[in-house]
């Protein structure tokens, strides 16, 4: 499988997601302290970008209606929204972060 290039570290903090689009799909990318994350980044409860949504330790919400997610996991912990998220592996190397290409 080929590594993407889809940001530098410093595009991201913890508070700050990064949105990218990769082969037509809206991706997330999440800082949780000094780990990265990709998430599917459209809620599928309703079109709303998970990026611009609020986060609190390890989760996001949605920022229209209220669905929480696990960063780490995608995983659906409450709200209006009926499925977990997809995930995507992440690699650094050199101050760049690379998403596989499976997308």
């Amino acid at each position: 499988m080929d590594w993407l290039p889809i940001c530098d570290l410093s595009d991201i903090n913890e508070d700050e997601p990064k949105s990218v689009e990769v082969n037509g799909k809206k991706i997330g990318i999440f800082q949780i302290e000094d780990a990265y994350f990709a998430l599917e980044n459209i809620c599928p409860h309703a079109y709303a970008l998970l990026t611009d949504g609020f986060i609190e330790d390890e989760t996001v919400e949605c920022p229209l209606h209220e669905a929480i997610f696990d960063i780490k996991s995608g995983k659906l912990l409450s709200g209006p929204a009926d499925r977990n998220l997809c995930t995507y592996a992440l690699k650094i190397e050199a101050d760049k972060i690379y998403l596989q290409d499976k997308v």
